[in-house]
């Protein structure tokens, strides 16, 4: 599964991009976000407040509910704002 990251949460992980293989139990994008945290200090950073986090299942808007069976992209970004 590729895993992409984008603004502030790019510069805490350290890169924009990796691919992962999914643990078995990783089954919801909350599930996703806990794993990843634990991959290193700067995941851990930018997972730390998860209400800070919006997230796409393969390029459809997704919540930290939404089923991961059969998804090849998960990106995460912070809340985006118009004006």
């Amino acid at each position: 599964m590729k895993v992409l990251y984008f603004a502030w949460l790019r510069d805490r992980v350290g890169t924009g991009e990796e691919t992962i293989e999914r643990p078995a139990d990783v089954a919801t994008v909350g599930d996703l976000m806990a794993w990843l945290a634990g991959r290193s200090e700067g995941h851990a950073r930018a997972f730390a407040d998860p209400a800070l986090v919006r997230c796409a299942v393969d390029q459809d808007f997704a919540g930290l509910d939404a089923a991961l069976d059969g998804a090849a992209e998960v990106a995460f970004f912070p809340p985006v704002t118009g004006g």
